[in-house]
Parts: structure tokens; sequence; C-alpha cells
């Protein structure tokens, strides 16, 4: 059992409540804890710029390769250390297997693709080389239509490759309880948008997660460091793709 059965029996008016505001699940969130959380992911990415500073003055210029995850809490790291955060051990992992990267952290807890459509030149920097887009989750824990999601993130991906940036699009699924029509329509956004703009699709951000303490936070959503290290296994490989891409486009 993966993470995926506890996503998909979650209700979309559990993110409207305080409680689960507080814990900053992802959806619908209080002043305060929206505040909180933008400082957060406001150190994030600082975190990442220092990152990518650091192996700047290791490593020749030319040959760092930086490469930006723009997404929600999956992303940013929810309540975990910035080190245990994805983009840190995707980074760590990749530099691991002989790759020259910077891997900067531009999530933003409770973000849904209109917030990362309106957020994208400020977060994926002109020194940017390639893009990992992990968005929709809170698109579909609010019930949001799936003809929204796919236009944001249609605009999303379309403007990074009108940059001459190479994309991958990690996918979400929609929680079950929503019924077939909206699911099944939720979870065709992803490939129709990676086929359409010509980017690479890694179809299940949280595929291989399994339900437990060592993998899964208390809130039953939001991996733990150990959650994060397989999520990072799982799409390595794809981001190796997204390396190549990006090597052969001169970046």
């Amino acid at each position: 059992m993966v993470i995926w059965r506890s996503w998909q029996s979650l209700k979309p008016p559990i993110w409207e409540t305080p409680a689960a505001a507080s814990r900053g699940s992802g959806g619908l969130i209080r002043k305060d804890t929206f505040f909180a959380l933008c400082a957060l992911a406001a150190f994030g990415l600082g975190g990442g710029a220092v990152r990518a500073e650091t192996l700047a003055k290791e490593t020749p210029a030319a040959e760092v390769l930086t490469i930006v995850a723009l997404g929600d809490s999956l992303t940013a790291g929810y309540q975990l250390p910035p080190e245990e955060a994805f983009p840190a051990q995707l980074e760590a992992a990749l530099r691991a297997r002989g790759h020259q990267v910077a891997v900067v952290n531009a999530g933003v807890s409770g973000d849904t693709t209109s917030g990362g459509l309106a957020r994208l030149d400020w977060s994926v920097g002109a020194d940017s080389d390639a893009v990992i887009v992990a968005l929709g989750g809170n698109d579909a824990l609010r019930g949001l239509p799936p003809a929204t999601t796919r236009s944001n993130l249609e605009q999303i991906v379309g403007a990074l490759r009108a940059r001459g940036l190479p994309v991958l699009l990690a996918g979400i699924k929609a929680p079950r309880n929503l019924g077939d029509e909206y699911a099944d329509a939720f979870d065709a956004v992803f490939p129709a948008v990676a086929e359409a703009q010509g980017a690479l699709l890694y179809p299940f951000f949280l595929d291989g997660v399994p339900i437990s303490p060592e993998t899964v936070q208390a809130d039953g959503i939001h991996p733990t460091g150990a959650g994060v290290g397989l999520m990072v296994k799982g799409i390595l490989p794809s981001v190796e793709e997204l390396i190549s891409r990006a090597r052969a486009s001169g970046g």
C-alpha cells in the first residue's frame, strides 16, 4: 500500500477547517498559517540559491546545471529540515551519480496551479537550465475543474518551453471520493499537457511511498524524510533524462 491509498480517501472539506490548516495539509489555510508557510517557503528558496552559489564556486560555472523544482508542500518539504526536502535530497542523489547540478527549492505549501502560474517568472530565474513542475495536488483536493488545472499547467509548461527550458511534469492523482468522472478527467490532465507541450512526464509524484510512520507524517499526506527519499528514488531516472535534454540544449 502506498500513500496514494490515503490520498484517495480524503474529502475536500477537510482543507477548509482551521485544524487541518494548522497541520499544513496543503489546501485552504488561515491567514496566520499562510504567512508562516510563505516565510518557510522563502527560506527554502533562499537555501536553494545558497546551494547553487556554493556549487558554482566548487565547479566551473559552465558545468553546473541549475534545476528548479516548482511545486507545493510536497516540494517545499513541509515540516522537514531543509536537507530532507525533495530538492535537497534530489540534488544529493544526482551528485552522487556524478551530475554537477544545483536543485533550487521553489515549492510553496498550499500552492495551486494558479498560484504557480502567478509566480512563475520570479520562481524560475534567468539562470535556470531545467524545471520540474510538481503542481496540481491542491487543485484536486479543492475539487477545482480539471479544465482549469490543464489550462494553468499548459501555460506554465508552455512559457518554460518558450524560454528553451526542458520540463519534467510530475503528475498527481485525484481523490477517488470525488467520483470516477472527475478523477478520470483530472488524472488525464498531466499526460495530455506533457504530450502537447513536449515535456517529460513522471505519472505520479508520490508513487512507491508506503503508508507507515517511517515514510508518512502523522497527517497521512506529507512524506517524512525517508518518504521523500523514496520519491527521489522513483523519479531519478526521469530527472536524469531531463538533465540529458538540458545538456543537449546547451544548459
